[in-house]
């Protein structure tokens, strides 16, 4: 059975003027989410700057995520590393605290071979016994984890039951769906190919736009899995302006400043990421009036 279907979130994780996580704020974001709809919250991932984040303050965010969600929707950690034994750790943590699944991202920088991949995510799997979803983005990692490496994972380890698939490559994601016969479950890395990789046999998003569109992402996913095709589609294509001024910057900058225009919490991010440029604020305040969420 699927972890979740529909939109997961990939939440951002609110900080105050001094960098701080802001609490008070994270918590507001989380029950707007919530009653907007979505399926699944996705906590200290790419969007949740858990790169910068300390472990402790990784784990303290993760903790306050799941105790505030209280069982209402799974919550899914993002406890992935470059390091195997970290990784390790993270996941271990977040199997104590009740998270529902973890997210395994693709180790960044060290670019592990296909076996070095297998390896690590059968390790860190295997040493928890919540499910574990893979998450390939290597635009952001250098690194690409090859369909048949996902099939190998996907037969030989149970646990591993996703994959959010952030490659972009369509022709890769119809590989990764032919290989492994419905044995993992494909999630849309990326706004603009939710309805795509959904028709290749995708059941849902973990998104970016949901922070700002919780409804309305929800909606595009529900009413493919609903059956109505059609409107999925023409809901994703109006999608779509929003969908790039989203990353107009790399994520998450733009959504960061989209919820501080929304009023939901403030902007601040970490360096090595700065503020959104003027000319991309504009682009995206016009983007957000369009699609009705400012």
């Amino acid at each position: 059975m699927a972890l979740f279907q529909g939109s997961g979130v990939a939440i951002v994780t609110p900080m105050k003027a001094d960098g701080s996580v802001d609490f008070e704020a994270f918590r507001k974001l989380i029950e707007i989410q919530i009653e907007g709809g979505t399926d699944a919250i996705i906590v200290c991932g790419t969007t949740g700057e858990a790169a910068t984040q300390s472990h402790e303050e990784h784990l303290e965010t993760v903790k306050f995520c799941i105790e505030t969600v209280n069982g209402r929707i799974p919550v899914i950690a993002g406890t992935g590393s470059n390091c195997t034994e970290t990784a390790i750790y993270l996941s271990q943590e977040a199997e104590r605290y009740g998270a529902d699944g973890v997210l395994l991202v693709s180790p960044y920088y060290n670019k592990a071979t296909q076996n070095g991949l297998y390896e690590h995510f059968k390790r860190t799997a295997e040493s928890i016994h919540i499910p574990a979803i893979l998450y390939n983005v290597p635009s952001r990692t250098g690194c690409n984890i090859l369909p048949e490496t996902v099939a190998r994972l996907a037969k030989d380890v149970p646990n591993i039951i996703g994959i959010k698939e952030a490659s972009g490559n369509i022709s890769q994601i119809a590989d990764v769906a032919a290989l492994t016969h419905g044995m993992i479950d494909i999630y849309s890395g990326n706004d603009d190919q939710i309805v795509p990789i959904m028709s290749l046999g995708g059941i849902g998003v973990i998104s970016v736009l949901a922070n700002v569109a919780p409804r309305q992402t929800h909606e595009i996913c529900q009413k493919y899995l609903d059956g109505d095709v059609k409107e999925s589609c023409r809901l994703q294509l109006e999608a779509m302006d929003l969908c790039h001024a989203l990353f107009c910057e790399v994520n998450p900058i733009p959504v960061k400043k989209a919820l501080e225009l929304q009023g939901v919490c403030g902007g601040t991010l970490r360096l090595p990421l700065t503020e959104l440029e003027p000319a991309h604020v504009e682009r995206l305040k016009e983007s957000m009036k369009k699609y009705g969420v400012l």
